[in-house]
């Protein structure tokens, strides 16, 4: 609880420092921008939260949401019902995770090491799905192989939703707001800062669901013992490489959904650098957030204080006049000092734990009267 209230006083501290850097910065429009960013960057910082827990990491985050934005671009190119290639979309990005599991908990390979190679083989998947030309590749399929027309393109390109006119249930999740304001009837003065952006509210909807698992359930028991001490988790019966495997579904599941929503946003995305360095945001968010890299320690509020942090301080960057080359280097510190303070507050509470446990089997003697 002390470390939720420490975080709570940093969140607080950079609102009240970008309110104070530049008189746009406390419009509206800033405001909504910040509540879209924390739910979009939410989402991903969620998923990773599962398998930090789990004393895991997910280097891949990056890459599952440019493969999931281009797979998804390319089903609404080629004529899919955008329901039909969301679930599709979503369907891959488990299978990822699935893989994820299996190659650590059955072949006992390092996580760092398995999603760093999944860091750069679906981003070059999304660059070679681009490359494909489905149109001439069917016509192969169905005609033959003769068939005159080749099947791939001199090099990858960006893939977008185009004209489709059947989206507007997505773009309303991705830019659309809830009119809570309005809905209660406020001046106008009033509420339009109450209607909060849809993908803020996808943040509220799903960590309310992520409360539930990891807090009220025994699943979330389970996560909590694996990461806290995988050894003992197994010798008490659980079955700790499917419940490992389980968080590497959710945390590539959600990357695919980050991977939809960002397609939406963009409305374009390029398999070069679509999802660019989300790894990064979602880590450090879900770190500042309290989750620590040793498994076994985080809250669901944690995750949504923590995400908070960046886009803070991405805006007070932009609007204190800071060089945006320097963004990078704020980002390393602020994730450098959250994991100085992990570990200082995790040896202090050591210390405190080891303390109790000896004053409870060596009674001070009394002294005599």
């Amino acid at each position: 609880m002390i470390r939720i209230i420490g975080i709570l006083v940093v969140v607080f501290t950079l609102y009240a420092l970008l309110m104070m850097s530049d008189p746009q910065a406390r419009s509206l429009e800033n405001h909504i921008n910040l509540e879209r960013r924390i739910g979009e960057w939410g989402v991903l910082t969620l998923g990773v939260g599962f398998v930090i827990i789990t004393g895991g990491i997910d280097l891949s985050i990056g890459s599952v949401v440019c493969l999931a934005a281009v797979s998804f671009g390319l089903f609404l190119e080629n004529g899919f019902n955008p329901y039909i290639g969301a679930v599709l979309v979503l369907i891959v990005s488990a299978f990822i995770g699935w893989i994820h599991g299996v190659l650590i908990t059955k072949g006992n390979l390092q996580p760092f090491i398995v999603t760093l190679c999944g860091l750069f083989i679906y981003r070059g998947l999304a660059q070679l799905l681009t490359l494909i030309k489905f149109k001439e590749l069917g016509q192969k399929f169905s005609q033959g192989w003769d068939t005159p027309g080749r099947v791939l393109r001199d090099s990858s390109r960006d893939v977008g939703i185009g004209g489709r006119q059947d989206l507007d249930a997505f773009l309303f999740l991705q830019r659309g707001n809830l009119p809570l304001g309005d809905w209660l009837g406020l001046p106008d003065a009033i509420g339009p800062w109450l209607n909060i952006p849809m993908p803020l509210v996808l943040l509220f909807f799903l960590a309310i669901v992520a409360t539930v698992f990891l807090h009220q359930s025994v699943f979330g028991r389970y996560l909590y013992a694996l990461g806290f001490n995988e050894q003992a988790a197994k010798y008490a019966g659980i079955r700790t490489d499917r419940y490992k495997t389980i968080a590497y579904i959710l945390c590539s599941t959600l990357a695919g959904l980050g991977g939809i929503l960002f397609l939406l946003k963009v409305r374009s995305a390029s398999p070069s650098n679509a999802g660019s360095w989300f790894e990064l945001y979602a880590i450090t968010g879900a770190v500042l957030g309290g989750f620590s890299l040793r498994g076994g320690e985080g809250m669901v509020v944690g995750i949504l204080l923590g995400t908070a942090i960046l886009p803070l301080l991405r805006s007070f960057v932009i609007f204190a006049g800071i060089p945006s080359d320097l963004e990078f280097t704020v980002i390393g510190l602020a994730l450098l000092l959250g994991t100085v303070a992990d570990e200082i507050v995790r040896r202090q509470t050591g210390t405190r734990l080891f303390e109790r446990i000896a004053g409870f089997f060596i009674k001070p003697k009394s002294s005599a009267t």
